[in-house]
């Protein structure tokens, strides 16, 4: 066997030859690559030209820009891309159309005025918990003497003005309309509501009608536009309704019969994380009960929010992706929605309570807690808890992160050392490259066993190197067969002590 091929051996004539060839000789396996897919709609005057097909986009500007400003897209972006967002870690986007005949949401307010403005003051329109969008401002001046017509105009520019505002705003006969910029079921989040930062100055704000957004989307094109990359978060702006067909796709890590993106020559599950304003833990428990064998959904709450559900999804995959990227021993715990907005008066209902969060847990839901002003993470759980298994081995999605890692790191071990190799016995001495011998394999998964261990990936290395088994075959001499286990590492969700205190008796 030459040691060089840079020149072929055949050559005989005076010559020199250099080959450069790639390398790869890591210590230890990188962490899992985060990849994350947004589902979503984009507004209604940009279904004609918005992307029909999976398209990465690298800032808010781009997803405005591509698919309406201020449409659900753009929401979701805006949340995952501020300043640095979630640095580096794609963010794919696979629109859906408008269903045929979708609406939109159409609210209607009222402005009542006895003559003209009694005062001077600044209002605001409040368009779902938010006065503003990026540093502009649903504001608007009342000035002492204005007619109802004039304060009617100077609401509708103030809000047409913000270009991430998620509807349009109109006079018409009087009256205010606020219409959503996309049509479809989701459109019926839009909610509108007024402050007048206690100087009303005469006026009298009401809500005459609302008319709810029709229309629900087909996923069937964004899942086939999944494809063979390894989307490991999923934005799901659609909630329990499309549960079902996202469960088909990602499947189950069966350990018999695996199946969807769980399936054993695929392996690319993803976790799906859907939002909710809910804050009755009977409502959020009822729905996650009934997906108590389900691995693939992760609320993310937040409680009397009037922000888009989606919004809280994409907070909650801006936490859970660079956590996974940068620290994937580590969960969420503790870390504040970046950009959500909170209720005013401070109640989250049942979520406040220790017990109600037990609870919830429980029964397959994340929580949070109302804390300086922000959303904070107390549990980001999957809806996985099915009856007489404890601990449930999938609860936290953190902890299938921790799978995903493993089976990635051992799955580049393999391309490198294992994959389309001779076969050699372990105890043939072999003079020629591009071999594997069990043994060697052997060797390769304890050192990989080390390297799990120092990254707190795994606990107690020594147990996968003792469960380590690899042979050839006994009837196919081209299959290489490789058995192992690993102890997942735990998180510290709960510090429990006990102190004793009593008396001092008898000091002199």
């Amino acid at each position: 066997m030459s040691i060089s091929t840079a020149v072929g051996s055949e050559r005989i004539s005076r010559i020199v030859g250099y080959k450069l060839k790639k390398g790869n000789f890591p210590t230890s396996t990188p962490n899992l690559p985060q990849r994350i897919f947004l589902l979503g709609q984009g507004n209604a005057v940009n279904q004609a030209t918005m992307p029909d097909t999976l398209r990465e986009i690298t800032s808010a500007k781009e997803a405005g820009t591509l698919y309406g400003f201020g449409s659900p897209i753009h929401q979701m972006m805006r949340i995952l891309r501020n300043g640095d967002g979630v640095g580096g870690i794609p963010t794919v986007v696979f629109a859906q159309p408008d269903a045929e005949g979708a609406t939109q949401t159409v609210i209607t307010v009222d402005l009542t005025l006895a003559t003209t403005a009694t005062d001077s003051a600044t209002h605001y329109v409040v368009i779902n918990g938010r006065v503003g969008m990026d540093g502009a401002e649903y504001g608007y001046s009342v000035v002492k003497g204005d007619a109802v017509a004039t304060i009617l105009q100077k609401i509708a520019d103030a809000c047409n003005n913000v270009q991430g505002c998620p509807c349009i705003v109109a006079v018409d006969n009087g009256q205010l309309t606020f219409t959503s910029k996309w049509a479809g079921a989701t459109a019926a989040e839009l909610s509108v509501t007024f402050d007048d930062m206690d100087k009303d100055c005469g006026i009298v704000y009401s809500i005459e009608s609302t008319v709810a957004g029709t229309g629900v989307v087909d996923l069937t094109d964004a899942i086939a536009g999944m494809g063979s990359d390894w989307n490991t978060i999923v934005i799901n702006p659609y909630g329990s309704t499309v549960f079902t067909t996202l469960e088909t796709v990602n499947g189950i890590p069966d350990p018999d019969t695996p199946t969807g993106r769980y399936a054993a020559i695929i392996f690319k599950p993803f976790i799906s994380i859907w939002g909710s304003c809910e804050d009755d833990k009977a409502v959020l428990g009822a729905i996650t009960d009934a997906r108590k064998t389900q691995v693939t959904h992760a609320l993310a709450p937040a409680p009397n929010s009037a922000g888009f559900t989606w919004e809280a999804a994409a907070n909650m995959a801006y936490l859970f992706a660079l956590q996974s990227q940068n620290n994937p021993h580590l969960d969420v715990n503790a870390k504040a929605y970046p950009d959500m907005p909170v209720p005013t008066d401070g109640i989250i209902g049942d979520m406040s309570d220790y017990n109600n969060r037990d609870y919830l847990v429980k029964k397959g839901c994340s929580t949070v807690d109302l804390v300086a002003g922000a959303y904070v993470v107390q549990d980001f759980v999957t809806t996985y808890h099915p009856d007489g298994e404890l601990p449930p081995q999938y609860r936290y999605p953190r902890n299938l992160m921790l799978d995903f890692n493993v089976r990635y790191g051992y799955y580049l071990l393999e391309l490198i050392n294992v994959v389309d190799k001779a076969l050699a016995p372990s105890d043939q001495s072999i003079g020629v490259a591009s071999t594997i011998k069990p043994k060697d394999w052997k060797q390769i998964i304890r050192s990989y066993a080390d390297d799990l261990a120092s990254r707190a990936l795994i606990a107690d290395a020594d147990f996968m190197k003792e469960s380590i088994t690899v042979a050839v075959s006994l009837t196919n001499p081209d299959r290489l067969e490789t058995y192992f286990r690993y102890k997942r590492t735990g998180i510290a969700r709960i510090a429990s002590t006990d102190a004793e205190a009593g008396f001092a008796f008898g000091i002199v």
